[in-house]
């Protein structure tokens, strides 16, 4: 395996989803997760995507332990928290080799490849065709 990335006292994780990418800067503290220099409460409304986001603490019981620094562009706000999650689970194995099997049994370090398919000739869409006509 690599060699820990730690940037300046921080661990970095890289976390993508679709398009999303998330920059994920984790270092000890109090718990507070800021992304794109806004409070997290303030930059993801939805209580769903905020849950999302907190699921690698969870899976290694370690809440308010860690302060988060997340850049993430790209995607929209589910694709944005599901790439701030593959960040944060990879910062923490960064941090914490032993972590990683946790977070694996929980499918957090699995990076999601599922991406849009795109539009095809002579086709409106990926996979929709034009209305056939017979005669």
């Amino acid at each position: 395996m690599a060699k820990p990335k730690q940037i300046h006292g921080r661990f970095y994780g890289t976390g993508k989803r679709k398009t999303a990418v998330a920059r994920v800067f984790l270092s000890e503290g109090t718990g507070t997760i800021e992304v794109n220099g806004r409070t997290f409460e303030d930059y993801f409304p939805r209580e769903v995507l905020r849950m999302i986001i907190e699921q690698p603490f969870d899976a290694i019981e370690k809440h308010g332990k860690f302060d988060v620094k997340v850049n993430v562009d790209g995607g929209g706000p589910s694709s944005q928290a599901e790439a701030v999650r593959h960040g944060i689970s990879r910062a923490l194995v960064a941090m914490d080799v032993d972590l990683k099997p946790s977070l694996k049994k929980a499918g957090l370090l699995t990076r999601d490849a599922r991406k849009k398919e795109r539009k095809k000739p002579g086709q409106p869409g990926a996979r929709k065709k034009f209305q056939y006509s017979k005669r």
